[in-house]
């Protein structure tokens, strides 16, 4: 059965399950999931812990079986956890164990099992192994906290430990301020906000206090970043585009993501225009998830002559950031990448 994390506070107050399967990619949420249910299990007298690692095709699952049965009567409740950090349980056996483990531990009231895995996708999820994780235990999917939910996640936490920004647009500034600033990077923005609970008492923080004790540790992801242009938000594209710049991000990797969504939005638009229906255009170029929405809105409206325009001055790019001079654009590359980025949020905003 599938939980949401918001919801596993109120299920842990209801009593335990003997089986967890945590997935997902972000560290801070998983911890925090992972450390709750070991806080109930130990309120609930589980005072051994075990741990196992899957690594590879010839992992032995008979440790893991034989630790998982059910105790005697008098052996004390043990916590079995097992990290899984492939994603995969290793080939047939692997996952037959698994699946076993599974059954095995639904049955077994005195040992909990906890198991941690990566995102998993569509297949993954398809699969016996994990069929049978989701029959006879809960499984909570940890997603990640998406740029425009992160000021309303950062005012939560304050609130939790007593503090609070200033009511209105002062206030919300402050919040998108200390987004900007920890954006891509959970678990650093856990520890600015633990900062500033130690730097000033409870109450109101002023925008001074958040600017001079919250840092600069966002990490941007290349594929958040055609989020932002096709969203048209050319400040965030502008300050992603300098981020990936300064971690040393290869430019060819981030022509390639915006080059990638241009041909795609060229390849949508020509099919619209041949009668074919959207849903199923965007379903075979694999466009999924907010890119999905994104798509949709802007396919409509955008003209296929301004595409055209696009792809060609992708194709000039892919020259510049391999190293050949063009009339007419920058000999940088990440100065070219800006160049195109810009034009795509104008081609974007143009077609709102």
């Amino acid at each position: 059965m599938q939980l949401a994390l918001n919801q596993l506070p109120g299920h842990l107050a209801q009593g335990l399950r003997p089986l967890y399967t945590l997935h997902g990619d972000e560290p801070l949420q998983l911890q925090e999931a992972a450390d709750a249910i070991r806080a109930a299990a130990r309120a609930a007298g589980f005072t051994e812990r075990s741990v196992f690692t899957v690594q590879g095709a010839h992992f032995d699952w008979s440790a893991v079986l034989a630790a998982g049965s059910a105790l005697s009567l008098f052996a004390d409740k043990q916590i079995i956890e097992l990290r899984i950090p492939s994603g995969k349980p290793g080939g047939k056996e692997g996952a037959a164990a698994l699946a076993q483990l599974a059954q095995q531990a639904a049955q077994a009231q005195e040992v909990l099992t906890l198991v941690h895995l990566p995102r998993l996708d569509a297949a993954s999820k398809k699969t016996a192994w994990f069929t049978a994780l989701d029959a006879h235990g809960i499984h909570i999917p940890i997603q990640p906290i998406e740029r425009e939910q992160l000021p309303g996640w950062i005012a939560q936490r304050l609130q939790a430990q007593g503090q609070q920004v200033a009511s209105g647009q002062a206030g919300q500034r402050s919040l998108a301020f200390f987004a900007d600033q920890v954006e891509g990077n959970l678990l650093a923005a856990h520890q600015e906000i633990q900062k500033l609970g130690l730097l000033y008492p409870p109450g109101e923080l002023t925008p001074e206090h958040i600017a001079q004790a919250v840092a600069n540790v966002a990490r941007y992801d290349v594929f958040k970043l055609s989020e932002a242009v096709l969203s048209g938000n050319l400040e965030r594209t502008t300050r992603m585009l300098d981020g990936l710049q300064a971690e040393g991000v290869a430019e060819v990797l981030v022509h390639w993501t915006l080059a990638e969504d241009i041909r795609n939005l060229q390849r949508a638009r020509a099919a619209l225009d041949a009668g074919e229906p959207l849903p199923l255009v965007l379903r075979q170029l694999r466009i999924w998830g907010k890119k999905e929405q994104l798509f949709a809105q802007l396919l409509p409206r955008l003209r296929p002559a301004r595409l055209a325009k696009l792809l060609l001055a992708a194709h000039q790019v892919d020259g510049i950031v391999k190293g050949l001079a063009l009339p007419g654009w920058p000999a940088h590359g990440w100065q070219a990448l800006h160049r195109l980025a810009f034009d795509m949020v104008q081609a974007v905003q143009s077609a709102r």
